[in-house]
């Protein structure tokens, strides 16, 4: 009876939730695997430790959401708003938040392996160590974003902007930056091993101690100050 009591509690809970306004509440841990919560309204809600798994968030407004540690891997936010969200260390891997408005959010230690984050904005994230390997930031924004340490391997960022974007020591190992924007760049000591950089803008980047080894670029690629080394190491197509 008591089983059958908290499952009915659960269904009262994530039933329904599709354009409701749950701004400001406390929600911290609670469970809304697989919920419809499209359009809902969740600015300032507190879902630190939540289970958002396979969630469908399309539209939702989660601007200054606490989603640290949470769980939404698979999760649909599609054209979600999460402006200043903080999701440090949460779960986002396979999640679908094309169009998403990220700007000023924390995405410091998150996980988005295999996300798919096309034309999602990350303006001036704290994206420090954040994972995003074999994830797809196609004609995404992610300017003036603090992505220091970040694993971005095998990742998609073919036509993103890229302006001022801090990749200090960052892992970038079979990336396609093909025809992104990356003037002025911060990329010390970074691995670029294997990156496509074709048509990519690179004027005024910091490339000192980064390694391009394999890198392929063409005659329109825009390349910074690199070392007759590193120049050497890259493969013109």
């Amino acid at each position: 009876m008591i089983r059958v009591a908290r499952l009915e509690r659960r269904a009262t809970l994530v039933d329904g939730l599709q354009g409701r306004d749950l701004s400001g509440r406390n929600l911290k841990g609670m469970n809304f695997s697989n919920a419809n919560l499209e359009g809902a309204n969740l600015t300032g809600a507190n879902l630190e430790g939540a289970n958002l798994s396979e969630a469908n968030l399309s539209g939702a407004n989660l601007s200054e959401a606490n989603l640290s540690g949470a769980i939404l891997t698979g999760a649909i936010l599609t054209g979600a708003i999460l402006e200043e969200a903080i999701l440090k260390g949460a779960d986002l891997e396979e999640a679908i938040l094309k169009g998403a408005d990220l700007k000023g959010a924390t995405l410091e230690e998150s996980v988005l392996r295999g996300a798919d984050l096309t034309k999602a904005i990350l303006f001036g994230t704290n994206s420090r160590q954040i994972d995003l390997t074999g994830a797809n930031l196609s004609e995404a924004t992610l300017e003036y974003s603090d992505m220091r340490e970040a694993d971005l391997t095998g990742i998609n960022l073919r036509g993103a902007s890229m302006k001022r974007v801090n990749l200090t020591d960052a892992y970038l190992e079979g990336a396609n930056l093909e025809g992104a924007n990356l003037m002025g760049a911060y990329l010390l000591e970074a691995n670029l091993t294997g990156v496509n950089l074709k048509g990519a803008n690179l004027k005024g980047g910091y490339f000192e101690k980064a390694n391009p080894a394999g890198a392929t670029y063409d005659d329109s690629t825009i390349l910074p100050y690199l070392t007759p080394s590193q120049l050497a190491s890259m493969i013109k197509v």
